[in-house]
């Protein structure tokens, strides 16, 4: 079966979504999700829309995708505890450690590793498949072609984006927004400062100025979906937490039409008004993504990073407070426009003129009046970003609640018990009355009245696909027993739906090695000259140069490999990694900050699995860091290898789409609103943003257990 998998922010869209056809949902409660910004179920919110899923035939998957610090363990585990007894069919998770702990704590409860875990590779999954995850959510730049050969080389579940936002950097990879605004990406509070201006400096000189340099179009993969349906990939993911319920019942009803009429006539019959529909509802201009092999080019959209809805036509005329509008599409009161110029301006349409008329409706070559203050530019393109008949139209559909269809037979025999089978194609209830049928004194009960009352089934989610019912002639039955037992067989099925996953909770366990306290100074190079001007001053040097490394015979000196590994190489000499997929593949290896390690139990684990020295991630205070050295050491008995990067220019992003690539140039700067420049470097056809400003942190870190100090250049 392919899953599809649609996005819930709240209780709206969680209906939304099933009436929608959804096989699943993922949803967040108020604490540890990555869209913190969304609505977002209280805990009472939680067992509702669980138990409303469960009954319609919907699995559930509650996002815990952020990632933790030690004082928040005791009340994360506390959260998962509650999940797990109110029947969570999976917890969607990106930090290493909580997983560890929750698989080993909850055994019985499924784990899906989140995309900010950035699994891009086989051997990523394979670590996920060790790690005892049953399904891995792939990056979204993860082409089709690699996505075909992990699935043809594991045994794990594949959840694959098919529609909606995407980030410009991979994701659980990006430090941009904490480190502007202090709200960070991993925590659930990104700034989107990719959907912010920017200009570009090339050799000294701006190329680009004041455009949405980082802003990707929306991923929508309707006309390929099939691809992904042969291939066997288990769960189709639409994005969206933060979208209103209207998006999520289209977009939703959308990709069930295109898999239905694909599995059945192995052609997605998605027609252009189902496109424009979809424009309509919300779109950044649409690409086929990464995973379809986009060019570079056409998967950013730098002309605006919100809404485009159509383009319904141009403004010909401007009279004081009135645009004069000739029309290519329709237009009705209630809608609203967006007027693109020099300056973006917009309103709901609440009077509209033809030919000096007021009028409702307007249709394509009308030309139309409109009040208007904003200043506008003759030629300016007109959008409509609201439909307003379009959604009042997915409203009422949003309302009729789907239904599950059942089949019935009920037997009336003279003399003998009523009897009433019901079936939903996986349960089968059965049930007796106490009552014994009786032969009819005055008037027969007939068959038609039997049906009708069988038949109100009333607030239940219920239909019937067929209902037999089968009676000896001239007998007699109280309408009261044949509610009641109606009402006893539809709960007893009720109960069958939602199912209870055993509740089993055991205790952690892990054993680590114990390393010796030192006080090492560690230090980052990219050239042969450079090691060599720091080598006899720091106790290890790692260089990020595959080619600079080759000239160095220096037992102290470990080869950074790239963030990114679709594939990954041999390598024999001692590595620095940043991927889980090298953490699997590789042995004699230290980690980089890019694993997001912020908690003693991620420590602990990579400690386990072998990995020498850890680098602990940019988003830890020291005093965060003086809580996980302390937690680890009380709690394993041991001391941990760690690593703090304390001088550097952080590397804020990493990307598949590469800005340069038409300046046929490596490097260039980003320059931000505020005049600040951040520094762009093309390395193995990625690109890299650094921040601007260069962090110097002074604390004293071997005091609080900290083996190692490093400083990148």
């Amino acid at each position: 079966m392919t899953e599809l998998l649609s996005p819930v922010g709240n209780m709206e869209c969680l209906m939304a979504a099933i009436n929608g056809g959804c096989d699943a949902v993922y949803l967040a409660g108020k604490n540890f999700g990555a869209r913190s910004f969304a609505g977002n179920f209280s805990n009472d919110e939680l067992v509702t829309a669980i138990n409303i899923c469960h009954l319609y035939g919907v699995k559930v998957y509650v996002t815990i995708n952020t990632i933790i610090y030690d004082s928040e363990v005791e009340r994360l585990i506390k959260y998962v505890d509650f999940l797990h007894k109110i029947n969570v069919d999976a917890l969607i998770m990106q930090d290493i450690g909580m997983i560890d702990l929750i698989r080993k704590t909850f055994p019985n409860i499924e784990i899906h590793a989140s995309t900010q875990a950035n699994i891009h590779n086989l051997e990523g999954v394979k670590f996920c498949e060790q790690l005892g995850i049953k399904r891995v959510v792939l990056a979204r730049e993860t082409p089709i072609e690699l996505i075909k050969n992990i699935k043809d080389n594991t045994n794990i579940e594949l959840e694959i984006f098919i529609h909606g936002a995407l980030c410009m950097s991979y994701s659980g990879e990006c430090l941009m927004s904490a480190l502007i605004g202090n709200r960070s990406g991993n925590r659930g509070t990104c700034a989107q400062c990719c959907r912010q201006e920017y200009s570009l400096e090339v050799n000294n000189k701006i190329v680009e100025k004041n455009k949405f340099l980082l802003s990707l179009k929306d991923l929508k993969t309707l006309e390929n979906i099939g691809k992904l349906i042969d291939m066997g990939i288990n769960s189709l993911k639409i994005e969206g937490r933060m979208k209103r319920p209207e998006y999520v019942f289209l977009v939703t009803s959308l990709y069930r039409k295109a898999i239905d009429n694909y599995k059945k006539y192995k052609e997605t019959r998605i027609t252009n008004e189902d496109i424009i529909n979809l424009k309509k509802v919300f779109n950044r201009e649409f690409t086929k993504g990464f995973i379809f092999n986009e060019e570079n080019d056409k998967i950013i959209n730098t002309y605006r990073p919100n809404h485009l809805g159509i383009e319904i036509g141009k403004v010909i005329q401007i009279n004081k407070n009135k645009l004069k509008i000739k029309l290519k599409d329709e237009l009705n009161i209630n809608d609203g426009i967006r007027i693109i110029g020099n300056n973006d301006s917009g309103c709901i349409i609440t009077t509209m003129f033809k030919n000096n008329k007021r009028i409702d409706k307007a249709t394509k070559g009308d030309i139309v009046d409109i009040p208007f203050k904003d200043k506008v530019s003759i030629n300016s393109s007109v959008l409509k970003t609201t439909d307003y008949n379009q959604l009042k139209e997915i409203e009422k559909n949003i309302k009729i609640n789907k239904r599950i269809k059942i089949k019935a037979r009920c037997i009336l025999k003279l003399n003998s018990k009523i009897k009433l089978i019901i079936n939903d194609g996986e349960n089968s209830v059965e049930l007796e009355s106490d009552y014994i049928v009786n032969k009819a004194q005055n008037s027969e009960t007939t068959l038609e009245r039997i049906k009708e009352q069988l038949s109100k089934l009333g607030q239940t989610v219920y239909e019937y696909d067929n209902l037999e019912i089968l009676k000896d002639d001239n007998i007699f039955v109280p309408i009261n027993i044949l509610n009641e037992l109606r009402r006893k067989t539809l709960l007893k099925l009720d109960e069958l739906r939602l199912y209870k996953i055993p509740y089993k909770k055991e205790c952690y366990y892990l054993v680590v090695p114990n390393f010796n306290k030192e006080e090492n100074s560690n230090i980052l190079v990219n050239t042969y000259e450079e090691y060599l001007k720091f080598k006899d001053k720091y106790n290890i040097i790692y260089i990020d140069d595959e080619k600079e490394f080759s000239k160095i015979k220096d037992k102290k000196c470990i080869l950074k490999i790239p963030r990114i590994n679709e594939k990954l190489k041999e390598y024999e000499a001692p590595i620095l990694v940043s991927d889980l997929g090298s953490v699997y593949k590789y042995k004699n290896v230290d980690t980089d900050f890019s694993l997001n390690v912020t908690n003693s139990y991620s420590v602990a684990l990579l400690h386990s699995l072998g990995v020498n020295k850890i680098t602990l991630s940019h988003e830890l205070t020291y005093s965060q860091i003086e809580k996980l050295v302390k937690s680890y050491k009380e709690r394993y008995n041991a001391h941990p290898n760690l690593e703090v990067i304390t001088n550097d220019n952080i590397e804020a992003m990493v990307c598949k789409y590469n800005m340069l690539r038409r300046y046929k140039v490596d490097t260039g700067y980003l320059i931000d609103r505020f005049s600040n420049k951040y520094k762009i470097k093309i390395k193995n056809n990625l690109m890299h943003i650094y921040d601007y400003k260069r962090t110097n942190k002074i604390d004293n870190y071997y005091k609080i257990g900290i083996n190692n100090i490093r400083k990148n250049i």
